[in-house]
C-alpha cells in the first residue's frame, strides 16, 4: 500500500453542541477533512480520556460516549459509528515501547473525538482509536510521546489532538459572544506566535507564563493534547491555523495544523 505521510492536527473543540451546529469553526473542520489526504486510520488524543497510565482503544466497534449532561436530547441521540482497529492499537503499543500501554476494550469515542470528526469525516468511514492522557505525567512527557507517535504518520495514521488551549469553565462569561478576557487572549496569542516560529519549548513550558497560564489552563487535560500533536508534527513542520477565536471569554477555539 502506497501511503502518503499524514499531517497532525490539534482541534479546539469547545462545546459538545458544536457536533450539531454550523459555524465558522465547524465549517473549518469540515474543510480541513476535505483537504487532508485520506487516512488509513485516525488516532485521537482527547482531553476527555484522562487516566492513570496510558491506554489505547483496541475494540473492533468503539461505542459513542455521551460524556456530558444538561444538553438537548438531539445531542444524546448522536452516534459516530466509525470502526476501530485492533491492528493499529497493537502498532501504537509497539511505537510507544517500553512504555506500557493498555489495550482498552471499555472506553470508546468520547465527545472530544466524535463532535469534531462528525464534521471532518461525517461518513465515519475511517477506523478511529483514542489514546488516553496519563494525568500523572508532566508536559514534557506528553510531548515526547508525540515524538514517538510520529512514526505512524508514514503509515497513514492521522494524529489528532482535541482539547482547548484556553479552557476555564469557571470564568465563562455567557454574555460574551466572542472575544476573551485579556489573560485568555494573551495566552492564546503567545502560544500561537510561538508555534508560528517553530518554538515548541514555549508550549511545553507554558506554566512559566504565570497568571495568564494559571487562568487559561487551570487544569491541564484540555491543553496537553496540543503537545502530542506538536511532538508528532516536529518543530520543522509548516504550521497553519485553520480557525481561531475565543468564545464565552475563556474558551479558545484555535486549531493548529502541522504539515
Amino acid at each position: 500500500m502506497n501511503l502518503q505521510r499524514m499531517p497532525t492536527v490539534f482541534i479546539g473543540h469547545g462545546s459538545p453542541m458544536n457536533a450539531l451546529e454550523t459555524n465558522q469553526h465547524t465549517n473549518a473542520w469540515r474543510a480541513l477533512g476535505e483537504s487532508l489526504p485520506a487516512p488509513r486510520a485516525i488516532l485521537v488524543v482527547s482531553a476527555h480520556w484522562y487516566t492513570e497510565g496510558t491506554a489505547v482503544t483496541a475494540m473492533q466497534r468503539p461505542r459513542t460516549i455521551h460524556d456530558f449532561y444538561g444538553f438537548p436530547p438531539e445531542l444524546f441521540a448522536q452516534t459516530y459509528p466509525a470502526p476501530g482497529s485492533p491492528e493499529i492499537a497493537r502498532r501504537v503499543q509497539e511505537v510507544l515501547q517500553p512504555l506500557p500501554v493498555v489495550a482498552d476494550e471499555q472506553w470508546g469515542l468520547d465527545h472530544g473525538t466524535w463532535s469534531v470528526l462528525a464534521h471532518m469525516y461525517p461518513q465515519a468511514q475511517f477506523p478511529v482509536l483514542q489514546l488516553s492522557i496519563d494525568a500523572r505525567e508532566p508536559p514534557a512527557f506528553h510531548y515526547r510521546l508525540g515524538q514517538r507517535l510520529a512514526a505512524l504518520r508514514d503509515e497513514g495514521v492521522l494524529i489528532v489532538g482535541s482539547g482547548n488551549i484556553v479552557h476555564n469553565l469557571r470564568r465563562i462569561d455567557w454574555n460574551a459572544s466572542n472575544g476573551g478576557y485579556p489573560w485568555a487572549t494573551q495566552f492564546n496569542d503567545t502560544i500561537r506566535e510561538a508555534l508560528s516560529r517553530g518554538d515548541h519549548q514555549t508550549a511545553i513550558d507554558y506554566e512559566i507564563m504565570g497568571d495568564a497560564a494559571r487562568q487559561s489552563v487551570p487544569t491541564p487535560e484540555h491543553y496537553l493534547p496540543l503537545l502530542y500533536v506538536l511532538g508528532a508534527g516536529g518543530s520543522d513542520a509548516e504550521v497553519s491555523f485553520p480557525t481561531d477565536g475565543i468564545e464565552l471569554g475563556s474558551i479558545s477555539m484555535l486549531t493548529v495544523l502541522c504539515s
